[in-house]
């Protein structure tokens, strides 16, 4: 086999494996994780997270984790320190909230 080919064969083969592990991390969380979260005292904030960085519910259409096509999507949250999520501060002078969400959910 050439040198070239032997390389090409390698950087596709890393890419494979590049690819299919950002597919395992992107699933959806477990039961287990979630509980762990919530015991270490985290809560659910909607609204603060930026596109692709949600833990889960991005909406209809969406798997769940790391689904969330909008910067600050309303209906997609993510875990934060227990007590914080309606200070933390989005963009026009939004804050994070408990609750879903009715803004920036993509049609």
């Amino acid at each position: 086999m050439s040198m070239r080919l032997t390389a090409s064969a390698s950087v596709l083969a890393g890419a494979v494996a590049t690819a299919l592990a950002s597919f395992a991390a992107a699933g959806p969380l477990t039961e287990a994780e979630g509980s762990a979260a919530m015991a270490a005292g985290k809560e659910k904030c909607y609204g603060v997270s930026l596109a692709g960085m949600n833990d889960c519910a991005a909406g209809p259409g969406t798997t769940c984790q790391g689904t969330s096509t909008v910067d600050f999507q309303g209906n997609a949250w993510a875990f934060v320190a227990g007590g914080t999520c309606a200070s933390i501060k989005a963009p026009g002078d939004r804050t994070g909230s408990t609750e879903p969400l009715t803004r920036d959910v993509p049609s």
